[in-house]
């Protein structure tokens, strides 16, 4: 693992500042206070939020037992998480809530109140008793962003069987590994989904991966696009056939705090997805708590997640969190961009949303594409605006709190992992003084700092280093399922005492921080390591470019070469000219030993099905060596178009 060292460079930041707004912090769910209390006495300040955010069916004995690496949060108590995010909502009156608008890509619409969610999640929980699921048996879901994934999860979670949830866009390679990883006794799938105005054919790749699965005897089919499928006698079951016979009454079962709600696999550095391990009473607290606080969740908000259910963000802040806070939500299934750049603003417009929250990658795309498809919609009704996923470059922070928000709304840059299970990294707006490409502070009640190399404290403004956490928080991973030595191997040896969580990261002299990215997209150029992230930054920051993406390159002289791929505005053409005016405006940014070797212009970069650029296949072809895997790119033949365009364009 590379090391990052205090005495680098300082990262391009921001300067300007941005105050909460009078009027917000007048009626902000976070208050000062909050910081006081829970650094105070951090096991009271969550006890205190299990007790307020959910309903126990027994209350625990034990806040946390704490036996690095392993907590326990909650000791004793007994919950379902189906009752906290559902019934509880209908018993109180609130069945005719809305939980979920959903909109799917080609325009149809389902609303879905409470109460009806409460209907087919008991409809789907019997049909898996039907089919012989029991508690503690791991459940696959693989499925397009259609209310039926909220609904197998949380029928799921209703009877106490673990769900594995495996993103739509994923490979039936991918499916296959993860199923036989967690031993999954079914599956739920569709027949397919929506993107781009295309059938993404789901159950073919079910049929591939099921076979090599053992452990898998029934498969459940959503019917979604109706296109032709094969169904296996005795094994496949259409869901309109075996769910909706089934009764709408069904008693959740109380589990232990520590029982197992979910599995969600994540990659690392070996090619064998982590079954990153989250139970029911801490995961539940985290993901409730920071919801309320962080996006100011008040009665009325139609809140957005635009995230994918697949990933963490989903099952965080789309599922859990916001159905505990009986919150109104917005599922979409499809594309961004389809059919037109303005499918998300239209939305927006449509169901009067309140809260958006979404990474920075699709930010920097609609940046591309200008101010004038968002200016064709009313967006007042936003009063809060967030990021998730990685660090969002200062430029593309202001275009989304000018352009969407209107200048009107606070952003919180949020920072957080799929082990992690809740954000750790966060502003609170009304509370939190806001700076640009910076996540700020640590939620209440949490410890992260930045250490080097040793594992010795990086003093604040003094440079950068490692981000560690140094305490126990409820939701954090319980571990990686069947392999504890991987669990401690990867985040609890290489600093003692201390979660890594693989990134760099840099707190200034007011102990903002600064989140580099993976520290393995760290380059070293001359002796000096520089992070990708603030040389994109720097060159982002040009009114020119929409996006870019920087990789280290071998370099006879320096070590690396900084090698910088650039997506120009739809208005500018490439030239040599331009090429030698963003190096020169990366060097006045953050000096000239950032300067980039070559500036390549490309019409795209490579992006996982998730929306991560794949810099692995940027450093090939910058080294101009033969490209290495790209069966997990959302389109596999950029790489060749980006190669050719690139290397025409490269401006030493």
């Amino acid at each position: 693992m590379s090391a990052i060292p205090p005495e680098v460079e300082a990262p391009f930041s921001d300067e300007r500042e941005y105050a909460p707004p009078p009027e917000f912090a007048a009626h902000a769910n976070a208050t000062p206070e909050l910081y006081e209390r829970a650094e105070g006495d951090f096991e009271a300040f969550w006890a205190a939020e299990a007790e307020r955010r959910l309903s126990w069916t027994q209350t625990w004995d034990t806040v946390l037992e704490w036996d690095l690496p392993n907590a326990r949060w909650f000791l004793g108590g007994q919950l379902n998480a189906a009752y906290n995010c559902v019934d509880r909502h209908v018993e109180r009156g609130a069945g005719a809530k809305v939980a979920y608008f959903w909109e799917g890509e080609p325009g149809d619409t389902r609303t879905i109140t409470y109460a009806d969610l409460q209907r087919e999640v008991n409809k789907c929980a019997n049909a898996l008793k039907a089919l012989g699921v029991e508690t503690g048996d791991r459940v696959g879901i693989y499925m397009p962003m259609i209310p039926e994934l909220p609904i197998a999860m949380l029928a799921c979670a209703k009877i106490g069987a673990p769900h594995v949830v495996v993103f739509g866009g994923f490979s039936s390679d991918a499916l296959e590994g993860r199923m036989i990883d967690s031993g999954a006794v079914a599956l739920i799938t569709a027949d397919g989904g929506w993107r781009n105005g295309k059938i993404l054919d789901l159950k073919t790749a079910v049929d591939v991966s099921v076979g090599s699965a053992p452990t898998i005897k029934n498969v459940v089919v959503v019917r979604r696009t109706g296109h032709d499928i094969s169904m296996t006698a005795g094994r496949d079951h259409w869901w309109h056939e075996l769910v909706e016979g089934q009764s709408d009454q069904c008693e959740p079962l109380p589990v232990d705090s520590e029982h197992l709600l979910f599995l969600l696999h994540t990659s690392g550095t070996t090619a064998t997805p982590k079954g990153i391990m989250h139970t029911t009473g801490g995961y539940l607290t985290g993901v409730s708590s920071t919801h309320h606080y962080i996006f100011d969740i008040k009665p009325d908000d139609v809140y957005w997640c635009a995230a994918d259910i697949g990933w963490v963000t989903g099952h965080s802040y789309i599922v859990y969190g916001p159905l505990a806070n009986g919150t109104t939500g917005i599922l979409y299934e499809g594309a961004p961009q389809f059919p037109e750049p303005d499918r998300w603003w239209s939305i927006i417009e449509k169901y009067k949303v309140s809260i958006l929250y979404c990474a920075p990658t699709a930010i920097r795309a609609f940046m591309k594409q200008g101010d004038a498809w968002p200016g064709k919609h009313d967006l007042t009704s936003l009063r809060l605006l967030g990021t998730v996923g990685e660090p969002i470059n200062p430029a593309a922070w202001e275009w989304y709190r000018d352009a969407i928000g209107g200048s009107r709304c606070p952003v919180v840059d949020t920072w957080w992992q799929t082990e992690t299970g809740m954000i750790m990294i966060t502003p609170l707006p009304g509370v939190t003084t806001l700076r640009p490409g910076s996540a700020t502070k640590p939620f209440p009640g949490l410890g992260a700092k930045v250490v080097d190399a040793d594992g010795q404290d990086v003093a604040n403004g003094t440079g950068e280093g490692y981000l560690v956490l140094t305490r126990p928080w409820p939701a954090m991973l319980r571990g990686i399922y069947n392999d504890p030595e991987r669990f401690m191997s990867t985040y609890w040896r290489r600093f003692p005492g201390m979660y890594f969580a693989g990134d760099g990261c840099k707190v200034d002299a007011d102990g903002y921080f600064w989140l580099l990215g993976r520290v393995d997209d760290v380059m070293k150029v001359s002796g000096h390591r520089i992070s990708t992230i603030e040389v994109e930054s720097a060159l982002v920051d040009h009114p020119a470019v929409a996006e870019a993406a920087v990789v280290g390159r071998t370099d006879p002289v320096t070590g690396e070469a900084i090698a910088a791929f650039v997506i120009l505005k739809s208005h500018i053409q490439p030239s040599d000219e331009l090429a030698q005016e963003l190096r020169e405006h990366v060097a006045t940014k953050i000096g000239a030993i950032a300067r980039p070797k070559t500036v390549m212009f490309t019409p795209e970069l490579p992006k996982t099905r998730s929306g991560k650029i794949m810099r692995r296949l940027l450093k090939d072809i910058a080294e101009n060596r033969a490209l290495g895997d790209v069966t997990t790119l959302a389109d596999a033949g950029i790489v060749e178009t980006i190669s050719v365009k690139a290397h025409s364009s490269a401006a030493d």
